[in-house]
């Protein structure tokens, strides 16, 4: 196959949510792809902290950090666009008002109250299925990750907002006042919490289909020459400007019926599985 540019997003796609080690026979399926000529780039709403430690494998040329906030490729900054200070605390502050809990991710921290953290604690006694993005925060909370306690903030700049509310209803006042700004891109948490939803604020600015389409303009490709590989509805964009969609097995029922191909699951090698059929490998 001719040289590809292959987008992968990281929990739920390249590795179970929470996750930080790449399956041994996934990583060797990224260095067999780029062995043949092909360049892989992660493509996350994880911020660059929590994106580093797995672009310290050299298979990967760059990432599109942030959803589409934070790109870079070869080692160069490509796209760095974070919230407009006024509108992060705007959206902040509509959102606080109805109860909703946040985290705060700027490019090398992430921010949250004690309430965020009883919130996933309390999720985490409840064993229903969950979308990929509440599996990361569950799993990241269970490994003891840090947040930085939000007092501790001092404006640093912000490249997306995490959310947890308690009934959708409770982002209505934001989305009234900043659905021009921001993408709500929300999930029923699972089965089991009623009338929870968490989900994430992203910038109308860019998306994780702007962060592919600077890296093609950097590398003088086409979007045809790409292939991009999700799992929730985060990855819509991405896999809308992908000249070929791919949607693992474990994905969204929306990611599925708007993709090209349905990979096996994430707990079934289907990175090895799809790159096998695609024949980049």
């Amino acid at each position: 196959m001719e040289q590809k540019l292959i987008f992968l997003d990281i929990d739920g796609t390249l590795l179970p949510p929470g996750d930080m080690l790449v399956p041994e026979s996934t990583l060797q399926s990224l260095y067999r792809a780029k062995a043949n000529g092909h360049k892989l780039f992660l493509c996350t709403g994880r911020n660059y902290r929590m994106t580093e430690p797995l672009l310290r494998h050299d298979c990967f040329a760059g990432a599109v950090c942030s959803a589409g906030g934070y790109v870079l490729c070869d080692g160069k900054v490509l796209v760095d666009i974070p919230m407009e200070p006024q509108q992060a605390a705007g959206v902040r502050a509509a959102l606080e008002r109805h109860g909703v809990e946040c985290t705060l991710e700027a490019r090398d921290t992430t921010f949250g109250g004690a309430k965020m953290a009883e919130r996933w604690s309390f999720i985490h006694k409840n064993d229903g299925a969950m979308n990929s993005e509440a599996e990361r925060w569950r799993k990241a909370m269970e490994d003891g990750m840090s947040i930085t306690p939000v007092e501790q903030y001092r404006g640093e700049p912000l490249y997306k907002i995490v959310f947890i509310a308690d009934h959708e209803s409770d982002l209505a006042e934001a989305k009234q006042l900043y659905g021009d700004q921001f993408v709500f891109c929300e999930s029923k948490l699972d089965s089991l919490t009623d009338g929870f939803v968490n989900g994430e604020l992203i910038n109308r600015k860019f998306d994780k289909g702007t962060g592919i389409k600077a890296i093609c303009d950097h590398l003088g490709c086409t979007l045809a020459d790409t292939i991009g590989f999700g799992d929730s509805d985060n990855d819509l964009q991405m896999t809308d400007v992908a000249g070929i969609s791919v949607c693992m097995g474990n994905g969204s029922e929306t990611l599925k019926q708007r993709c090209d191909r349905i990979a096996p699951s994430v707990y079934e090698d289907g990175i090895t599985k799809e790159f096998e059929a695609l024949g980049l490998i």
